[in-house]
């Protein structure tokens, strides 16, 4: 079945590919189209498109068909186009003529650009309780190994003293601001674009503040044909998104791949978190990192190739968007897969202690030392160069003292307040209101 049908029959090669993976991928939209359909309905009835009868038997079929989705029984079947196609086939299959009153009022563009904004809205929040998971395991462990120094480096030459306190919480903070922007991207997907149709509205007197109440969201896309202009749009600001937790994500997993090397021996995990060679016997390889690496890498090439797909279509609809999903609707998976094997290998990492009494490490403390010369008094150049020419005739014997209390040091981790900054930033997400909603449309 087709919404389009018009009597005549597509060259099959062409409906192959015009059809594309939408008949997988559209597995993904099932329950949003479904819920956006009941509001729909319900809003058609509510301005005398829809008798309260017809939609009462409506509500309880389609309310059959989430139920179905729910249990992992939903299927697109052979011949059926796609997600919307289905659903109207199960409503007309059933209740006959009503069936085909469901689409008074819609354009399967404005269909497929609620389903990916109400997709999108769900997986951000999945996203979010899974990076809290792991925020509040770093802050766990920068708390836990706050003492515990190791040198840090720029140049990949040794610097300045550095610790897994600092270590870990940096990533912790590093998650909050890539939280930050995903409560933008979150706040751009919770706009409700149900009654643009095509792009250009309806000649119906749709009630569009009602869909948006119903549904749940913040507010609409006011004008129609920017909410056209939306598709694509959305899935690359929320692309971004994604790509800035991916990234942090990918710099921590190279960190333990480096610090896990024989070279440095910072950290090790347990034998059943790594991997063996096939030739080496003594090898333990941090694949599980590595891995989460290139995830994480896939996943930050995401939004370039939306923005590629999208960049140069002028206003309107085009189908080159179809094949935005492809990239978008399973980067969230991926995604969540790496947020939760994170969070389990670094609540087993182990951390070594005392690195910093390796001679290699010495040098580490030459600012330290240099700033305790300027505190006693001594010019910072001339006290820069009194230790530099002392490391250059080799004569350099640090004093191992450290001393840091300005906010964010050694020591002061401010981990309180990072937590704060997290709470504050996931406070404004309001879930809530979404589950009051959605709940009582599903009542």
């Amino acid at each position: 079945m087709k919404l389009w049908d018009k009597g005549y029959s597509v060259n099959k090669l062409i409906e192959d590919f015009t059809v594309g993976k939408d008949r997988e991928l559209d597995l993904y939209l099932a329950p949003f189209d479904v819920l956006g359909s009941m509001a729909h309905g319900t809003m058609l009835s509510e301005i005398n498109l829809l008798p309260k009868d017809e939609l009462a038997l409506l509500l309880s079929e389609l309310k059959a068909i989430y139920a179905l989705i729910q249990k992992g029984e939903f299927q697109i079947e052979e011949g059926v186009e796609d997600v919307h196609s289905q659903v109207e086939t199960m409503l007309t299959r059933k209740l006959g003529d009503i069936g085909k009153k469901i689409h008074s009022g819609r354009s399967r563009n404005d269909q497929v650009l609620l389903d990916l904004k109400l997709f999108a809205r769900h997986e951000i929040r999945e996203v979010v309780v899974l990076g809290e998971q792991l925020f509040q395991t770093l802050l766990k462990q920068a708390d836990k190994y706050k003492d515990v120094l190791m040198p840090g480096y720029t140049h990949l030459q040794v610097a300045m003293p550095s610790s897994f306190g600092l270590w870990f919480s940096a990533y912790a903070e590093s998650l909050a601001d890539d939280f930050l922007l995903l409560h933008a991207a979150y706040r751009i997907a919770n706009q409700n674009p149900l009654g643009s149709a095509a792009g250009y509205g309806s000649s119906f007197p749709l009630d569009r503040q009602m869909t948006t109440d119903l549904l749940g969201f913040e507010q609409m896309n006011y004008n129609v044909v920017y909410a056209q202009m939306g598709r694509g749009k959305m899935e690359k600001i929320v692309g971004f998104a994604l790509s800035s937790i991916a990234a942090t994500l990918s710099k921590l997993a190279y960190d333990v791949c480096l610090f896990m090397s024989q070279n440095f021996g910072f950290v090790s995990l347990p034998d059943e978190l790594t991997t063996g060679s096939s030739i080496m016997p003594h090898k333990k390889n941090p694949d599980v990192f590595e891995l989460l690496r290139s995830h994480c890498n896939k996943i930050q090439a995401m939004p370039t190739e939306i923005m590629l797909m999208v960049n140069n279509l002028p206003s309107g609809y085009f189908r080159d968007l179809q094949i935005v999903k492809e990239v978008f609707l399973p980067s969230f998976q991926d995604l969540k897969n790496c947020l939760e094997i994170a969070n389990f290998a670094l609540t087993e990492i182990a951390v070594k202690e005392n690195i910093l009494n390796d001679e290699r490490y010495k040098y580490v403390y030459s600012v330290e030392d240099v700033n305790r010369l300027v505190i006693d008094g001594v010019p910072f150049r001339d006290a820069y160069k009194k230790v530099g020419l002392e490391i250059q005739a080799g004569n350099y014997n640090p004093s191992r003292e450290i001393k840091h209390t300005h906010e964010g040091s050694l020591g002061n981790l401010c981990l309180p307040e990072i937590d704060a900054k997290m709470k504050a930033i996931l406070a404004q997400f309001n879930f809530k209101k979404v589950d009051d909603s959605i709940a009582k449309l599903l009542k």
